[in-house]
């Protein structure tokens, strides 16, 4: 099966805005490439390889699948998002995309988007009033004995995008080789590193 991702966005008065962004596996694929290219192990429980057998080299991983978050509900929810992304929308499906480094035929890659206007519902400044409650109910939950701070969906990527932001996105040698190969393919500059 494939790992289409699920993404929901919902704004927020004051508090930050809910943004979820996630494949229904135990990590993201793109986990796995990176771990390639720094020519780091990963998790044993990630993902399967060729032969489906568990494995911590991420090069035998993309040779195979990701497991599915929470067991049989993480594959319904996978198969929930390959009937959406990939039945309705007359693409591939069923493990049948083509990867996303794989040049030699098209992804064929299907998507699958609602939007809802919330002030169709109630006013708007009600449903951001209400977003606002919803934040602060979740990050002022009780927390577990050694837990100091609660994460409301999202927050954790906004924090590390303003530490981008400002001091930039850590690369390793390989992988700014890798960029820099790309960028001679292409006729741009190199990628400028401090």
């Amino acid at each position: 099966m494939g790992v289409s991702p699920l993404a929901c966005g919902a704004p927020a008065g004051k508090e930050k805005p809910f943004i979820l962004d996630m494949a229904p596996s135990i990590a993201a694929r793109g986990k796995i490439y990176k771990a390639a290219r720094r020519g780091e192990k990963i998790p044993a429980d990630w993902a399967l390889d060729g032969e489906g057998k568990q494995t911590d080299d991420p090069n035998r991983a993309l040779e195979g699948v990701m497991l599915p978050m929470g067991g049989p509900k993480g594959s319904a929810l996978a198969v929930m998002m390959d009937v959406f992304s990939g039945v309705l929308s007359g693409s591939a499906f069923a493990g049948h995309v083509t990867g996303p480094y794989d040049p030699s035929k098209p992804a064929d890659v299907g998507h699958f988007l609602v939007a809802i206007k919330p002030d169709l519902f109630m006013g708007l400044d009600d449903f951001k009033e209400r977003m606002d409650y919803l934040y602060q109910r979740v990050v002022g939950s009780e927390k577990m004995a050694g837990v100091d701070r609660i994460y409301y969906p999202g927050e954790i990527e906004q924090i590390t995008r303003e530490e981008r932001v400002k001091s930039g996105i850590p690369f390793v040698q390989a992988e700014i080789d890798a960029l820099n190969k790309e960028a001679d393919k292409v006729g741009v500059e190199h990628l400028v590193v401090s």
